[in-house]
């Protein structure tokens, strides 16, 4: 039979999506597997443990979504968003950007009311929260409506310079989105399938209709993320697709645009998502390893008497403090005088809780002393 179009929505078919079962059974079965096991790992945690996880992940998650589309967001600003959304009391919050809060926002109703069925003013939601200006960088865009900008079509994804630009993909034309989401937005309501492979093939079915003027790729990994959470059947996020996707971004890209050329056998898309996914349950081994140690530090020092700034910098260094903790730091984060933050050091260091970094310099720097 002779190809109508050069992508996967032109096809007569579209979009009637199949794979070869048995090529995806046993990896399909080992992430099941790898999912239920860490579910059941972190249901033996305390409650503030899975809150602390839960936190980690999803600060993770919106953090890594947006950089993948080159967007970089301030992780204390995700982290306090959160948890002031979660209702979590942690030190050090710090006031967020509104597009964090936006993306954050976004997030937390895809994961946290993952049961709610999509709609179209859920998605429209979601796309205000994102570009909250109208604007997408200094470009004015459609916000909270499919893309309507016939002059503008076809909407193409493009690398390279100008004048030598490569189109990756070209997206279905504007005048049919109604049609097209409506399509989607059906059958993930009311389709009864494998919960994982629904979540990889409606990211993949998603990003190819691409109904919005920009966010097209997270708001199809909030949908992910959504329709993982139904697979747990729990609101709590243990493991993070988008950071994995980040490392694999390269790879993401290509097999994307392979199965956007292809047809509409996806075999190959569902092997590469269930690769990255379990990679990502893999990954979390190393979060929760941190989340027990915070833990356990805790509790060996549940009597020991601190005021809330060394709270606050113990935490941060318990989290993965980025770069050298110096007293000059101390005092910057701590928003007290270089001489409190000096006192606040000693008491740690005659406390046994930190101690002087080995390596010489001009500035002396602090790390945590677990033994």
């Amino acid at each position: 039979m002779r190809r109508i179009g050069k992508y996967i929505h032109q096809l007569p078919q579209w979009p009637n999506f199949y794979f070869k079962e048995s090529e995806v059974a046993n990896l399909l079965a080992d992430v099941r597997y790898k999912q239920g096991r860490l579910l059941g790992r972190m249901e033996s945690m305390g409650f503030s443990q899975q809150k602390e996880a839960n936190l980690k992940i999803l600060t993770s998650d919106v953090v890594k979504s947006s950089e993948i589309e080159g967007e970089i967001l301030n992780p204390e600003q995700v982290r306090s968003s959160i948890a002031r959304r979660l209702g979590m009391e942690v030190a050090g919050l710090i006031p967020a950007d509104r597009n964090v809060e936006g993306v954050v926002e976004m997030m937390l109703d895809a994961t946290q009311n993952y049961s709610q069925p999509l709609s179209d003013e859920r998605l429209f939601d979601w796309h205000a929260a994102l570009f909250p200006t109208g604007r997408s960088g200094m470009r004015k865009i459609v916000v909270g409506r499919w893309r309507d900008n016939t002059d503008d079509d076809p909407m193409q994804v493009v690398s390279g310079a100008m004048g030598k630009e490569k189109v990756h993909f070209e997206a279905p034309p504007s005048n049919v989105m109604q049609k097209e989401m409506s399509g989607f937005i059906s059958w993930f309501n009311k389709v009864d399938l494998n919960p994982v492979i629904k979540a990889a093939i409606a990211h993949l079915w998603f990003v190819t209709i691409h109904p919005f003027d920009d966010g097209n790729g997270r708001i199809a990994r909030a949908i992910t993320d959504m329709q993982l959470a139904r697979a747990d059947k729990s609101s709590m996020r243990f493991y993070s697709m988008s950071s994995q996707i980040r490392q694999e971004r390269n790879e993401y890209y290509n097999i994307l645009e392979e199965t956007q050329k292809g047809n509409l056998d996806i075999t190959k898309w569902l092997i590469w998502f269930l690769e990255c996914l379990e990679h990502s349950l893999d990954a979390t081994d190393e979060i929760l390893g941190s989340v027990f140690s915070k833990a356990q530090f805790w509790d060996k020092h549940a009597a020991t008497a601190l005021s809330d700034r060394q709270k606050l910098l113990i935490n941060k260094l318990l989290d993965g403090f980025t770069g050298k903790l110096t007293s000059s730091k101390w005092a910057k984060i701590a928003k007290c005088s270089q001489d409190t933050a000096l006192r606040d050091i000693q008491d740690l260091l005659q406390k046994n809780i930190i101690e002087k970094e080995p390596a010489g310099g001009r500035s002396t720097s602090y790390v945590l002393k677990y033994s």
